[in-house]
């Protein structure tokens, strides 16, 4: 069964009735698309955003300032020949069966929330797991000419996580040309009133 939804929008009560807002929704995710659905290991989940147009980020994401180090502004490149990504392609790759995208936050933020449709590997262990991702582990090395689009993320513009997991990736011989860096990261998509789930423990 589908885990508690956290920021799931599939109904808001708009003069006392519930109403479901495929085509009418009134913030749409593109001006042609209202919503998308992923596959997850607990079923498909349908990806929109609030429809409250007086909606506000609560919370740690509402936070504008941390402390700096280790919470300083990431860099547009996490390294060179990857991509950096915003939330539509995000969304095109989480729709791509051929695709992975990871969060590369450690558990405790991945079991709070996290994007639908995206797998957990953490930031420290990922240059061990690029099984997962499609290469082959041989004597000495990884053989990663099979390897998986991926793109990876965190918490946000200031968070260091996924940008250290994708040179690490790169050391372990991964392609930079196969890796999407969503900058943006938990911060942005929720800003943007895009759904969230509950992670996995």
């Amino acid at each position: 069964m589908l885990r508690r939804a956290v920021l799931v929008s599939a109904f808001w009560l708009v003069g006392g009735l519930a109403t479901a807002f495929g085509s009418d929704a009134v913030v749409k995710i593109s001006p042609d698309i209202a919503s998308v659905v992923v596959e997850t290991p607990d079923g498909p989940v349908t990806i929109e955003r609030i429809q409250d147009v007086n909606n506000e980020v609560t919370g740690y994401f509402a936070q504008t300032s941390r402390e700096c180090p280790p919470f300083c502004i990431q860099p547009a490149s996490a390294a060179e020949g990857v991509s950096t990504i915003g939330e539509l392609e995000m969304i095109d790759l989480l729709r791509d069966k051929d695709a992975v995208v990871v969060d590369a936050r450690t558990i405790e933020w991945h079991a709070e929330e996290t994007i639908p449709g995206s797998v957990h590997i953490p930031y420290t262990e990922v240059a061990g797991r690029l099984d997962e991702l499609g290469c082959v582990k041989d004597a000495e090395a990884w053989d990663c000419k099979d390897a998986r689009r991926v793109a990876l993320y965190c918490n946000g513009l200031w968070c260091g996580q996924s940008p250290t997991a994708i040179r690490a990736m790169i050391r372990e011989g991964y392609p930079s040309d196969r890796i999407f860096y969503y900058r943006g990261g938990m911060q942005s998509w929720k800003i943007l009133g895009l759904t969230t789930v509950q992670g996995g423990l």
